[in-house]
């Protein structure tokens, strides 16, 4: 329950038509966006679950979410960065609850130019919880549809349009559109694997993900420069792997799948860091970006809203010096990388447990690496990946990165998630 001086200290936003748009398996709604059409165009909120406001620094709950850093999702759970109690319950923006919330309120014209925007403590009501395969749903039927659309469809709709622009914006600025399928699993009673499907980023993603983008950008701006602040930063790419990956893409043209092709992209990339010294966004082409947008999940998030609040909401100095500051988001990045790696070794475990089921089956992929002691292949149906060893290859000077190969599982060993494969 929220207390009602809280209330009364915050812009009220409870009347505004507002949803949160999540994965169907979601229970943590950390963000959720307003929508209204005014004179000027629309007012569009961009609402963030207000958790600076529940956990203090230098508490227990705060010591324990910066050890962790990060929430960590594996295939079978989720560690959570904060007590459950907290991500799924107190903060999480769930429909029809008064929500405590940091907010940046946009006014933006048709041609999605934002005219003016506000960063601003709110309370929020929301009217639907709704899964990206709802709102693809809508997005999709209704440029045929006769009836009338409704609040939430128009919403939806002209949310789209201008997320469309805004991304379409951002690509011809130079950012990166590279966009990688999601490995997921369905598991049975045992949480034994039995199917490996994909999702892809649809128009219901790219939505919500330009505005995120969007609001993340205008909060690191409005803090400026010269001040302590903890910005998302991505360093230009290793001029030597781009220079391989242009002359390999030329040697072996339309013979490559998109999917190597990506995956050789993201190999060139320097890693996406957190910093006190902002070199600006590579791969977003922002001169500015923070991470603002999910601080029920990344403890980098919850930083930033208390500068946030200090530099711009009360005017008071930080009482961290840059040295401290910077320290935090090293260890931040390092959690990170950390939970990164837990994540890929989740996925690698479940897939050799269900390749466990197929001993002996045949599968076509690609050659994704070549080592001295073997070909690594990605296999195109389920992006399982294994070894060939290099004494069962008998004309290795005939293959080359890319190369689609057809391959049969001849051992499994699920301890150590290792799939070899031989050449059929």
């Amino acid at each position: 329950m929220v207390a009602e001086q809280e209330i009364l200290r915050r812009r009220d936003m409870r009347e505004v038509f507002t949803f949160t748009i999540d994965p169907a398996d979601a229970k943590d709604f950390d963000d959720a966006l307003s929508f209204a059409v005014i004179e000027e165009g629309y007012q569009i909120g961009v609402h963030i679950a207000d958790v600076s406001h529940y956990v203090k620094p230098g508490t227990k709950i705060d010591e324990e979410a910066y050890r962790r850093g990060t929430s960590t999702y594996l295939v079978d759970r989720v560690i959570p960065m904060l007590p459950e109690e907290l991500c799924n319950d107190l903060c999480s923006l769930r429909p029809g609850e008064d929500k405590l919330c940091m907010s940046v309120i946009f006014t933006m014209d048709a041609d999605a130019r934002v005219l003016k925007y506000k960063i601003c403590r709110t309370v929020i009501r929301s009217d639907a919880r709704l899964n990206y395969d709802e709102v693809q749903e809508i997005i999709t039927r209704n440029p045929n549809s006769h009836r009338d659309p409704g609040i939430l469809d128009s919403a939806l709709l002209t949310l789209n349009a201008l997320a469309t622009k805004l991304r379409a914006e951002r690509l011809a600025n130079g950012a990166l559109a590279i966009e990688q399928d999601e490995v997921r699993f369905r598991l049975d009673e045992h949480y034994h694997p039995i199917d490996i499907y994909f999702e892809h980023p649809n128009e219901a993603h790219h939505l919500i993900e330009e505005f995120m983008l969007l609001a993340n950008k205008t909060v690191a701006k409005a803090v400026g420069s010269g001040r302590p602040f903890v910005y998302r930063v991505h360093d230009l790419p290793d001029n030597e792997k781009l220079d391989e990956l242009r002359k390999f893409k030329k040697r072996l043209g339309s013979r490559i799948p998109q999917q190597t092709i990506d995956l050789l992209t993201i190999r060139a990339q320097a890693k996406a860091v957190y910093s006190t010294y902002n070199i600006g966004h590579y791969g977003l082409a922002f001169s500015h970006y923070t991470h603002f947008t999910s601080p029920i999940r990344r403890y980098p998030d919850l930083m930033v809203h208390r500068l946030v609040e200090k530099y711009i909401l009360t005017g008071k100095p930080c009482s961290l010096t840059r040295e401290e500051l910077e320290e935090k988001c090293e260890h931040c990045s390092a959690c990170e990388q950390e939970a990164a790696q837990a994540e890929r070794d989740s996925i690698k475990q479940f897939q050799t447990m269900w390749m466990a089921d197929h001993l002996g089956e045949t599968f076509v992929g690609h050659i994704t690496g070549i080592m001295d002691f073997g070909f690594f292949v990605q296999l195109d149906d389920n992006r399982c990946e294994g070894l060939i060893r290099m004494e069962l290859i008998e004309h290795p000077e005939d293959f080359v990165l890319g190369d689609s190969v057809t391959v049969q599982v001849i051992r499994v060993d699920v301890n150590r998630s290792q799939i070899d494969f031989e050449m059929v």
